[in-house]
């Protein structure tokens, strides 16, 4: 099937920011008393929007975060980015067969804003997106796994939910997706097959997502 519109996710997906992310994220909910590992990170927040965060630990009864959590969590991964942050193999070269083939794609990502402009700026993706076509749960209020934020993308693309398609790695992400009526190809270089239920199709390395895509 050809779609009209590709839907990425950002971390993970464009950007290799994931391991980055969340080793930081494990290391500081650590270093404030909730006892987090790099793999309880990844099962619990990966793909997810920060008031996920702020939930679960109130949920397991910690005590809550500190008010410029976010904030200080950012400043953290914003420097080690400036360090270490590439693009995803092979992104760059998907972004520039969409562009020449003029597939219309844009970004819906859990992240801030400001998190998905410093990954593009320190990668280089700037260059492939247009403010217009960068969305964020700030957009919308909520993250995934709710639908809203790729049902608002597809909105301000002029785009039906069920002519476009997600590339996601993530199970918040892939459920976020089905919920929205869209098809969506799982990434697995991040988690295995068996942990992304529910998707259309499966890649692990961005050289097969044109196939997939049609």
């Amino acid at each position: 099937m050809r779609y009209d519109l590709v839907i990425f996710d950002n971390d993970g997906v464009l950007v290799d920011s994931e391991p980055i992310a969340n080793a930081i994220l494990a290391s500081y909910l650590t270093e404030l008393g909730h006892p987090t590992t790099y793999q309880e990170s990844l099962r619990d927040y990966m793909g997810a929007a920060m008031h996920r965060v702020h939930d679960l630990v109130a949920e397991r009864g910690g005590k809550p975060l500190p008010e410029d959590f976010e904030t200080a969590f950012n400043r953290r991964v914003f420097t080690a980015f400036q360090e270490e942050l590439e693009p995803v193999p092979g992104a760059v070269d998907v972004l520039e067969k969409l562009t020449a083939q003029g597939v219309p794609y844009c970004v819906a990502s859990s992240g801030s804003h400001e998190k998905i402009r410093v990954g593009h700026l320190k990668t280089g993706l700037d260059e492939w997106f247009e403010d217009e076509w960068i969305f964020s749960s700030e957009d919308v209020g909520q993250g995934k796994p709710a639908p809203d934020l790729f049902l608002h993308a597809a909105q301000q693309m002029d785009v039906e939910p069920q002519k476009c398609v997600v590339v996601e790695d993530s199970p918040l992400g892939i459920q976020a997706a089905r919920e929205a009526g869209m098809d969506v190809l799982a990434f697995t270089s991040m988690m295995p097959r068996d942990r992304l239920e529910g998707a259309t199709a499966y890649f692990s390395e961005m050289g097969q997502l044109p196939v997939l895509l049609g």
